[in-house]
Protein backbone atom coordinates (compact mmCIF):
# COMPACT_ATOMS: atom_id res chain seq x y z
CA UNK A 1 0.00 0.00 0.00
CA UNK A 2 2.87 2.18 0.43
CA UNK A 3 3.67 1.73 -2.76
CA UNK A 4 0.62 3.00 -4.39
CA UNK A 5 0.34 6.27 -1.45
CA UNK A 6 2.68 8.62 -4.63
CA UNK A 7 0.45 7.26 -6.92
CA UNK A 8 -2.38 8.28 -5.31
CA UNK A 9 -0.99 11.81 -4.20
CA UNK A 10 -0.26 12.45 -8.24
CA UNK A 11 -3.86 11.10 -9.01
CA UNK A 12 -5.28 13.76 -6.66
CA UNK A 13 -2.94 16.54 -7.86
CA UNK A 14 -4.00 15.57 -11.29
CA UNK A 15 -7.53 15.63 -10.38
CA UNK A 16 -7.14 19.17 -7.59
CA UNK A 17 -4.87 20.98 -10.86
CA UNK A 18 -6.70 19.54 -14.03
CA UNK A 19 -10.32 20.89 -12.59
CA UNK A 20 -10.11 24.31 -14.25
CA UNK A 21 -10.68 21.41 -17.51
CA UNK A 22 -13.04 19.56 -16.07
CA UNK A 23 -14.95 23.11 -15.54
CA UNK A 24 -14.91 23.44 -19.13
CA UNK A 25 -16.68 20.34 -20.00
CA UNK A 26 -18.87 20.05 -16.93
CA UNK A 27 -19.13 23.85 -15.89
CA UNK A 28 -22.41 24.26 -17.46
CA UNK A 29 -23.89 21.35 -16.39
CA UNK A 30 -23.07 22.26 -13.04
CA UNK A 31 -24.83 25.78 -13.03
CA UNK A 32 -28.19 23.90 -14.50
CA UNK A 33 -28.11 21.17 -11.43
CA UNK A 34 -28.77 24.21 -9.89
CA UNK A 35 -30.35 26.50 -11.88
CA UNK A 36 -34.12 25.14 -10.78
CA UNK A 37 -33.64 25.67 -7.09
CA UNK A 38 -33.92 28.35 -5.22
CA UNK A 39 -30.89 30.45 -3.77
CA UNK A 40 -32.50 30.15 -0.65
CA UNK A 41 -32.51 26.43 -0.34
CA UNK A 42 -28.28 25.99 -0.59
CA UNK A 43 -28.39 22.55 1.35
CA UNK A 44 -30.83 21.28 -1.45
CA UNK A 45 -28.34 22.74 -4.33
CA UNK A 46 -25.49 20.83 -2.54
CA UNK A 47 -26.93 17.43 -1.95
CA UNK A 48 -27.31 17.57 -5.74
CA UNK A 49 -24.12 18.67 -6.54
CA UNK A 50 -22.72 16.31 -4.27
CA UNK A 51 -25.33 13.45 -5.45
CA UNK A 52 -23.97 14.09 -9.14
CA UNK A 53 -20.08 14.36 -8.23
CA UNK A 54 -20.55 10.85 -6.66
CA UNK A 55 -21.81 9.17 -9.53
CA UNK A 56 -19.53 10.86 -11.74
CA UNK A 57 -16.55 9.73 -9.52
CA UNK A 58 -17.98 6.19 -9.32
CA UNK A 59 -17.87 5.72 -12.88
CA UNK A 60 -14.20 6.61 -12.82
CA UNK A 61 -13.97 4.02 -10.56
CA UNK A 62 -15.70 1.29 -12.87
CA UNK A 63 -13.70 2.60 -15.84
CA UNK A 64 -10.72 1.92 -13.67
CA UNK A 65 -11.29 -0.92 -12.42
CA UNK A 66 -12.39 -2.28 -16.24
CA UNK A 67 -9.43 -1.21 -17.76
CA UNK A 68 -7.53 -2.29 -15.15
CA UNK A 69 -8.25 -6.27 -15.41
CA UNK A 70 -6.54 -5.52 -19.18
CA UNK A 71 -3.67 -4.12 -17.40
CA UNK A 72 -3.46 -7.00 -14.72
CA UNK A 73 -3.61 -9.49 -17.51
CA UNK A 74 -0.35 -8.22 -18.70
CA UNK A 75 1.13 -7.67 -15.84
CA UNK A 76 3.15 -10.44 -15.78
CA UNK A 77 4.13 -10.46 -19.18
CA UNK A 78 6.58 -9.62 -21.28
CA UNK A 79 5.45 -6.53 -21.17
CA UNK A 80 5.35 -5.43 -17.59
CA UNK A 81 7.79 -3.62 -18.17
CA UNK A 82 6.78 -1.64 -20.96
CA UNK A 83 3.83 -0.77 -18.79
CA UNK A 84 5.51 0.89 -16.38
CA UNK A 85 7.66 2.69 -18.98
CA UNK A 86 4.22 4.28 -20.30
CA UNK A 87 2.73 4.92 -16.59
CA UNK A 88 6.07 7.23 -16.05
CA UNK A 89 5.47 9.00 -19.82
CA UNK A 90 1.78 9.54 -19.48
CA UNK A 91 2.55 11.09 -15.52
CA UNK A 92 5.20 13.35 -17.43
CA UNK A 93 2.92 14.17 -20.40
CA UNK A 94 0.37 15.07 -17.67
CA UNK A 95 2.86 17.06 -15.70
CA UNK A 96 3.69 18.98 -18.59
CA UNK A 97 -0.16 19.50 -19.55
CA UNK A 98 -1.05 20.75 -16.29
CA UNK A 99 2.11 23.34 -16.29
CA UNK A 100 1.01 24.71 -19.33
CA UNK A 101 3.52 23.82 -21.13
CA UNK A 102 1.85 20.78 -23.61
CA UNK A 103 -1.64 20.44 -24.70
CA UNK A 104 -1.49 17.20 -26.47
CA UNK A 105 -3.23 14.75 -24.41
CA UNK A 106 -6.75 16.66 -25.63
CA UNK A 107 -6.23 14.80 -28.72
CA UNK A 108 -6.90 11.64 -26.87
CA UNK A 109 -10.53 12.64 -26.36
CA UNK A 110 -11.46 11.39 -29.76
CA UNK A 111 -10.86 8.14 -28.78
CA UNK A 112 -14.86 8.14 -26.81
CA UNK A 113 -16.39 10.13 -28.95
CA UNK A 114 -18.36 7.17 -30.75
CA UNK A 115 -19.31 5.90 -27.04
CA UNK A 116 -20.34 9.17 -26.23
CA UNK A 117 -23.06 9.94 -29.55
CA UNK A 118 -24.85 6.40 -27.71
CA UNK A 119 -24.99 7.94 -23.86
CA UNK A 120 -25.59 11.50 -24.60
CA UNK A 121 -29.17 10.66 -25.19
CA UNK A 122 -29.80 9.23 -21.91
CA UNK A 123 -27.93 11.84 -20.19
CA UNK A 124 -30.53 14.64 -21.71
CA UNK A 125 -33.45 12.25 -20.30
CA UNK A 126 -32.36 13.20 -16.96
CA UNK A 127 -32.89 16.71 -17.50
CA UNK A 128 -33.76 19.14 -15.30
CA UNK A 129 -32.41 17.37 -12.02
CA UNK A 130 -35.10 17.04 -9.87
CA UNK A 131 -33.98 14.15 -7.05
CA UNK A 132 -30.95 12.78 -5.66
CA UNK A 133 -31.28 9.24 -7.92
CA UNK A 134 -31.41 11.29 -11.19
CA UNK A 135 -28.38 13.76 -10.36
CA UNK A 136 -26.68 10.02 -9.34
CA UNK A 137 -27.02 8.49 -12.14
CA UNK A 138 -26.48 11.86 -14.26
CA UNK A 139 -23.65 12.58 -13.05
CA UNK A 140 -22.70 8.20 -13.70
CA UNK A 141 -23.27 8.77 -17.32
CA UNK A 142 -22.00 12.32 -17.77
CA UNK A 143 -18.38 10.47 -16.79
CA UNK A 144 -17.93 8.81 -20.30
CA UNK A 145 -17.71 12.22 -21.47
CA UNK A 146 -14.99 12.29 -23.62
CA UNK A 147 -12.28 13.93 -21.66
CA UNK A 148 -8.65 13.99 -22.72
CA UNK A 149 -7.25 14.57 -19.04
CA UNK A 150 -9.14 11.41 -17.62
CA UNK A 151 -8.53 9.66 -20.56
CA UNK A 152 -4.78 10.24 -20.06
CA UNK A 153 -5.09 9.24 -16.43
CA UNK A 154 -7.16 6.12 -17.15
CA UNK A 155 -4.88 4.55 -19.29
CA UNK A 156 -2.06 5.39 -16.64
CA UNK A 157 -4.29 3.76 -13.81
CA UNK A 158 -4.38 0.99 -16.12
CA UNK A 159 -1.03 0.30 -16.82
CA UNK A 160 -0.43 -0.16 -13.18
CA UNK A 161 -0.99 -4.16 -13.99
CA UNK A 162 -3.71 -4.52 -10.82
CA UNK A 163 -7.45 -3.73 -11.55
CA UNK A 164 -7.96 -2.90 -7.93
CA UNK A 165 -5.15 -0.36 -7.54
CA UNK A 166 -6.77 0.97 -11.44
CA UNK A 167 -9.91 1.75 -9.90
CA UNK A 168 -8.29 3.24 -6.97
CA UNK A 169 -6.17 5.58 -8.55
CA UNK A 170 -9.42 6.85 -10.43
CA UNK A 171 -11.11 6.96 -7.80
CA UNK A 172 -8.60 9.52 -6.14
CA UNK A 173 -8.89 11.04 -9.45
CA UNK A 174 -11.96 12.01 -9.64
CA UNK A 175 -12.40 13.43 -5.62
CA UNK A 176 -9.46 15.55 -6.58
CA UNK A 177 -11.64 16.90 -9.27
CA UNK A 178 -14.25 17.80 -6.49
CA UNK A 179 -13.01 20.73 -4.90
CA UNK A 180 -13.47 23.26 -8.36
CA UNK A 181 -16.47 21.11 -9.61
CA UNK A 182 -18.40 21.68 -5.84
CA UNK A 183 -17.53 25.74 -5.76
CA UNK A 184 -18.48 25.96 -9.49
CA UNK A 185 -22.05 25.02 -8.91
CA UNK A 186 -22.67 26.54 -5.74
CA UNK A 187 -21.23 30.00 -7.27
CA UNK A 188 -17.93 30.21 -5.29
CA UNK A 189 -15.08 31.64 -7.13
CA UNK A 190 -12.11 31.81 -4.68
CA UNK A 191 -11.17 27.96 -4.95
CA UNK A 192 -11.12 28.51 -9.09
CA UNK A 193 -9.01 31.70 -9.25
CA UNK A 194 -6.44 29.84 -6.39
CA UNK A 195 -6.36 26.97 -8.99
CA UNK A 196 -5.54 28.86 -12.02
CA UNK A 197 -2.94 30.74 -11.03
CA UNK A 198 0.98 29.96 -13.19
CA UNK A 199 2.54 29.18 -9.87
CA UNK A 200 0.40 26.68 -8.23
CA UNK A 201 -0.01 24.90 -11.69
CA UNK A 202 3.48 25.05 -12.12
CA UNK A 203 4.44 23.59 -9.04
CA UNK A 204 1.50 20.68 -9.58
CA UNK A 205 3.00 19.70 -12.98
CA UNK A 206 6.27 19.64 -11.65
CA UNK A 207 5.34 17.30 -8.55
CA UNK A 208 3.74 15.37 -11.38
CA UNK A 209 6.91 14.86 -13.50
CA UNK A 210 8.87 13.86 -10.58
CA UNK A 211 6.46 11.14 -9.90
CA UNK A 212 6.24 9.89 -13.27
CA UNK A 213 10.63 10.00 -13.62
CA UNK A 214 10.39 8.21 -9.84
CA UNK A 215 7.88 5.60 -12.00
CA UNK A 216 10.08 5.11 -14.69
CA UNK A 217 12.71 1.85 -14.52
CA UNK A 218 16.14 2.96 -13.72
CA UNK A 219 19.01 3.15 -11.69
CA UNK A 220 17.41 5.42 -9.82
CA UNK A 221 15.27 2.67 -8.71
CA UNK A 222 17.93 0.60 -7.25
CA UNK A 223 19.39 3.47 -5.41
CA UNK A 224 16.11 3.91 -3.66
CA UNK A 225 15.21 0.44 -2.55
CA UNK A 226 18.99 -0.17 -1.58
CA UNK A 227 18.60 2.51 0.43
CA UNK A 228 15.86 1.81 1.91
CA UNK A 229 17.21 -1.67 2.84
CA UNK A 230 20.58 -0.42 4.19
CA UNK A 231 18.03 1.61 6.49
CA UNK A 232 16.00 -1.23 7.14
CA UNK A 233 19.04 -3.44 8.07
CA UNK A 234 21.09 -0.57 10.13
CA UNK A 235 17.52 0.34 12.33
CA UNK A 236 17.44 -3.41 13.03
CA UNK A 237 20.99 -3.91 14.03
CA UNK A 238 20.67 -0.50 16.26
CA UNK A 239 17.55 -2.55 18.20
Amino acid sequence: MLELLPLLISAVVLGLLGGGHCLGMCGGLMGALTMAIPAEQRSRRLQLLLAYNLGRVLSYGCAGLLLGLGGWALANSPAAMGMRIAAGLLLVCMGLYLGGWWSGLTRIEALGRGLWRHIQPFSKRLLPVTSLPRALLLGALWGWLPCGLVYSTLLWAASQGSAVDSALLMLAFGLGTWPVLLASGLAAERVNRLLRKRNIRMAGGLLVILFGLWTLPGPHQAWLMGHGAHGAASAGQSG
